[in-house]
């Protein structure tokens, strides 16, 4: 049970974090904006300071976030296989598609970046296929290996990042509006 709390706390501690850093945002930005002291906020980031539920919800507000994504843990069950029609030879997915969703096909011929400072997080969830080739999602300290017709699911709110291994691969990804808007840096 302590090991549990203190990687929910590890885990929002880097989130916090990953969301400033993901936006720009300095300490004292973010700070300001949270009612903290900047450093109240490092403190924190750096778990040298109690987490404490009324901080929780401002720093949630401040990076437009929710709470439950800022300490959402489901992260089992990430990739699926498809499930294939026989009648018509067709592979299906299954996710949670809701309004909003945004498609975009991919080709990736670079693995993904080294180092939780590459990591992307932010609020949303994202979904992918590997249409050809083999992908690697790196989750937070996780680095899991995609095959051509599987699928992963995943909230954005973990540090993350998707590249090619062992050669191109060619993904099909599904954005909800929150996702979208997280990377809307990222060339089309």
């Amino acid at each position: 049970m302590t090991q549990e709390v203190g990687d929910l706390d590890r885990l929002v501690r880097n989130r916090i974090r990953a969301l400033r850093v993901a936006q720009g945002r300095s300490l004292e930005d973010l700070a300001a904006q949270a009612n903290l002291s900047q450093s109240t906020l490092s403190r924190i980031e750096n778990g040298q300071r109690r987490l404490a539920l009324d901080q929780l919800v401002t720093l949630a507000r401040a990076l437009d976030t929710s709470l439950d994504q800022l300490v959402e843990t489901g992260t089992d069950d990430v990739v699926t296989n498809a499930v294939v029609d026989g009648a018509h030879g067709a592979r299906r997915w299954s996710i949670r598609a809701e309004p909003g969703m945004s498609v975009v096909r991919q080709r990736m011929t670079a693995p993904p970046p080294d180092g939780p400072a590459r990591l992307r997080a932010h609020p949303g969830r994202e979904w992918f296929v590997v249409l050809s080739g083999a992908a690697v999602l790196v989750l937070g300290d996780q680095r899991i290996r995609v095959e051509t017709h599987q699928a992963a699911e995943f909230p954005t709110m973990l540090p993350h990042a998707i590249g090619a291994q062992g050669g191109p691969c060619e993904i099909l990804g599904l954005f909800d509006r929150e996702a979208r808007r997280g990377h809307r840096d990222d060339p089309e």
